[in-house]
This record gives C-alpha cells, sequence and structure tokens, in this order.
C-alpha cells in the first residue's frame, strides 16, 4: 500500500514481499478505516501478514501505542515471535507474557512492550484482574489480534468470549476503544462467530 510506513515498506521488501495477496490488502483497508476485521482463509495463506501489516504500521509511526496477541498455545506464540524479530523494526518491543515468564520480568513486559503476546488464560488470571498495574497498556491499547480464532468455540469460546468483553469493557474505563483483528482458518461462520467472541 502507499500509505505504509517506509520502515515497515523496507522491512517487507528484506523479507522478498513486493506485493500482498489480495485479501491482505483488504485486510490493510479495512482495518485503516478502523473496522474490526476477521480474516478467514486456509493454512499457510498468509494471516498472519494480514493482521501484522496494520498493527506494525501502527507501530513504527507511534511506538506509545499497544498491541495485544492471543493465542490459543504457547508455541503458536513464540513462532510469533520469532517470525515477528526478523523484521527488525527499530520501534518494535515485542515480548511474551504468560505463565512461563518469570516474575522479575512481568513488570518489564507491561513497561516496556507495545507488542504483547499471551493467551486468553493469562488475559484471565494474570492481565484484567490487575488492571491497576495495567493501565498504562489499557489506555493506549490500539489493536487486539485473535489468532486460531475458530478453535473458540463450544464452552470454551463462550469462555474466552467472556473475557474478551471484559477486556474491552476495561479498555473503555481507560479510554481506549482497540481494534480486533481476528485470524482463522476456513469456518462457514467467520462474521457470526467473531460476534459472539467479542460481544
Amino acid at each position: 500500500p502507499d500509505d505504509l510506513s517506509p520502515k515497515v515498506r523496507a522491512a517487507l521488501e528484506a523479507h522478498g514481499v513486493g506485493e500482498l495477496y489480495e485479501h491482505q490488502l483488504d485486510a490493510w483497508h479495512a482495518a485503516r478505516r478502523g473496522e474490526h476485521v476477521a480474516v478467514v482463509t486456509g493454512t499457510a495463506s498468509g494471516k498472519s501478514l494480514a493482521f501484522n501489516l496494520p498493527v506494525l504500521d501502527a507501530l513504527a509511526r507511534e511506538p506509545k501505542r499497544r498491541a495485544l496477541y492471543l493465542y490459543p498455545t504457547k508455541a503458536l506464540a513464540q513462532d510469533q515471535l520469532r517470525a515477528l524479530g526478523t523484521f527488525r523494526l527499530p520501534r518494535l518491543r515485542a515480548a511474551i507474557y504468560d505463565g512461563d515468564t518469570p516474575a522479575d520480568r512481568r513488570w518489564q513486559v507491561r513497561k516496556w512492550a507495545n507488542l504483547i503476546l499471551s493467551n486468553p488464560d493469562m488475559l484471565h488470571v494474570g492481565v484484567l484482574p490487575h488492571h491497576d498495574r495495567w493501565g498504562d497498556v489499557l489506555s493506549n491499547l490500539a489493536f487486539v489480534i485473535v489468532d486460531e480464532a475458530h478453535v473458540y468455540r463450544g464452552v470454551f469460546g463462550s469462555h474466552v468470549g467472556n473475557v474478551l468483553r471484559r477486556l474491552r469493557r476495561l479498555a473503555r474505563v481507560y479510554g481506549a476503544e482497540p481494534q480486533f483483528l481476528l485470524a482463522s482458518a476456513t469456518i462457514a461462520n467467520p462474521g457470526e462467530l467473531g460476534v459472539r467472541l467479542l460481544g
């Protein structure tokens, strides 16, 4: 896109990405309009870039903004952290906040990271009940990424939906209205799933 941050553009070109797929470009434009977005495509079709692009662009322009990435497993968060590190963007400060994060490092993640990778369980037990410690993150929360959204169905999905609604309410208390970008494998009802998860 023409309006992409030059630093992000250079990072993509260094990875050999000269143009986007149509669904990635559609997601970019929808995110730029401030819409909540669900990217629903098959495996290895570029979903991560579709949701990373608006986040990386926003953080390159305004590093005080915050993004929260939620994954159903720790391994997926670790994979994404490694992938984000390969962009080598100077203003990107990504860190994992989960049950394995040492206690003496947790406050550093809260204060320093502008892209926090976690999971719904940790959001439920480690963030939302202690929102006073997370005030700076919540007041600057611009994006919430929910990857692998198709796994949040049934009873598990209803629990995650309640956690996400609590996150939205608390963000509002702190003056933020984050954009939600969901990524999912191909499913029949992505819009309905997104509405049920986010309220």
